[in-house]
């Protein structure tokens, strides 16, 4: 039976042959030097929405259940996998932010030597180099670390690579993997599962056997991805009533907020400012050329690039709010196209060369050695973005660690507290939180819609669950929020953003009754 990609086996084979040389000790110290260059630029990095997960994590290893708030059995976290990884170095006595942030450095430099690996597979070499050097110094990966993110695109490229490599039960194993890190990983493993039935079809054709011929699949990979993901859905219904996360639906209530973006606006916003810079004009550039060289001469890149555009589909579809987070899994076809550009111009550059009249043909090596300045310069360039960007670490990180800090030492410990953003200052908190975002409770982000603000969903919650503290930036507020605040509540704190560089003041109401 003809396999997917059959006719890259010998090419695989070199390379499963180099594995059990010296080859992998290169691939060992990129790892260690990339993560941990990664890792010392960002090891301070933080932003809200991972927290939520981290406490997830805590709350589990000490006990407390798969819970956010002791006793409401909600699943609001998008990545069990990563939340049970994490409670794991809680329960060893890891800090839980620094290692989530650790994991998110390895990942990132592991995503560097899949691309390299699968560009060796598809017999584009060049691909792979410049992915090596090119996608650690991803600036929007960076942002990202902290949170499952990056996991999940390594273990996505894993999925590729196990599924080049014919390594079914390796596949399965990482697909129920993908899926138990974010639940999109669905779109990799149907992809990969329409791409094997497609081709196995189109075998069979070719060699006179029936279309609907079932000799090959791979039952045992199946039943094991099948049950993984079985037990997952076993336990997860009775205990949250779904197995899939209830912040699905609360994004998608933001998304239609007037004062929302779309995720497709968003990506213009992300497409613009990635254009404003004269990098970013170059990869852009490499990139179109990338993808005229995929449909002239590199055809075997497009089961990959199929990821990224299902991906962008799906999410356009869903209608979510803009998050930065939700276009990182965009940026490793990205970079296989501006290096799949960059094999264009060196293949077809040399090729028109050497074939031109006269003397031109000399200029061949020079052709060879600018293309590799201008990838060199478009890298530094980039990771001098990189750079520049860890050094701007989010301002609501020191005022909401603070906040929360100053509400675990003066609330009494079965206060209800309600805020916006409820990630950092929920886990140095440690009391009962109720976000206007409807995050942690699904029938406030019911009542997000278009002609609602969050301070509408700010009553809502006021009225339905009566929290005994309000955190609020310092802002004129509705009338009858602030009619409320002024009859009922009493300021107790409040924390100038002017002091960590947050463009507001934070303001903290006493609301219980005297």
């Amino acid at each position: 039976m003809s396999r997917p990609f059959d006719r890259f086996a010998p090419a695989w084979q070199r390379a499963a042959h180099l594995s059990r040389t010296p080859a992998w000790v290169g691939a060992t110290l990129y790892l260690l030097l990339a993560s941990t260059a990664i890792f010392i630029l960002r090891s301070n990095w933080a932003y809200d929405d991972p927290f939520i997960t981290y406490r997830y994590a805590r709350n589990l290893a000490s006990g407390l259940g798969f819970v956010y708030n002791p006793g409401e059995q909600t699943l609001s976290t998008t990545t069990p996998l990563f939340t049970l990884l994490l409670a794991a170095v809680s329960l060893l006595g890891g800090d839980i932010p620094r290692a989530a942030n650790l994991i998110g450095a390895v990942s990132i430099a592991a995503g560097g030597l899949l691309l390299f690996d699968l560009a060796k597979v598809l017999k584009t070499p060049r691909v792979g180099w410049l992915a090596l050097i090119l996608y650690p110094s991803v600036p929007l990966l960076h942002t990202t670390i902290g949170s499952e993110t990056p996991l999940y695109i390594a273990l996505c490229l894993a999925c590729f690579a196990a599924y080049l490599r014919f390594a079914y039960t390796g596949l399965a194993l990482l697909a129920a993997l993908v899926v138990l890190t974010r639940p999109d990983g669905i779109l990799v493993v149907g992809l990969l599962a329409l791409h094997f039935v497609f081709t196995r079809r189109h075998a069979g054709r070719h060699a006179g056997r029936p279309a609907s011929r079932s000799a090959g699949f791979p039952l045992k990979p199946a039943l094991l991805f099948v049950s993984i993901l079985l037990a997952w859905v076993i336990f997860a219904w009775p205990y949250f009533g779904s197995p899939l996360p209830a912040t699905l639906a609360a994004k998608q209530h933001q998304g239609m907020m007037v004062i929302s973006q779309r995720f497709l606006q968003g990506l213009v916003q992300q497409v613009k400012g990635e254009l404003s810079r004269p990098a970013g004009l170059v990869q852009a550039g490499l990139a179109l050329t990338g993808v005229v060289f995929v449909f002239c001469c590199a055809r075997q890149w497009a089961l990959f690039l199929a990821w990224p555009l299902v991906y962008l589909l799906a999410y356009s579809a869903l209608g979510v709010t803009t998050y930065f987070w939700y276009y990182a899994p965009l940026a490793p076809g990205y970079v296989a196209l501006v290096g799949l550009g960059v094999e264009g111009l060196y293949v077809g550059g040399d090729s028109v060369l050497k074939r031109a009249p006269g003397n031109l043909s000399k200029w061949s090596p020079a052709f060879k050695a600018g293309l590799v300045i201008v990838i060199l310069a478009v890298t530094a360039l980039q990771l001098n973005t990189a750079i520049a960007a860890s050094r701007v670490p989010d301002p609501r990180r020191e005022v909401y660690r603070d906040l929360g800090r100053w509400l675990n030492a003066h609330t009494p410990p079965d206060a209800t507290v309600s805020a916006l953003e409820i990630g950092i200052i929920g886990y140095y908190a440690d009391r009962r939180m109720i976000d206007f975002a409807g995050l942690i409770r699904p029938d406030v982000a019911q009542y997000l819609a278009h002609h609602t603000t969050y301070m509408d969903a700010a009553e809502y919650v006021i009225q339905r669950y009566q929290p005994g503290f309000l955190v609020l930036n310092s802002e004129p507020y509705p009338d009858m929020l602030d009619s409320y605040l002024r009859s009922t509540c009493h300021r107790v704190e409040r924390f100038l953003g002017a002091r960590y560089g947050y463009g507001a003041a934070i303001d903290v109401f006493d609301c219980r009754a005297p």
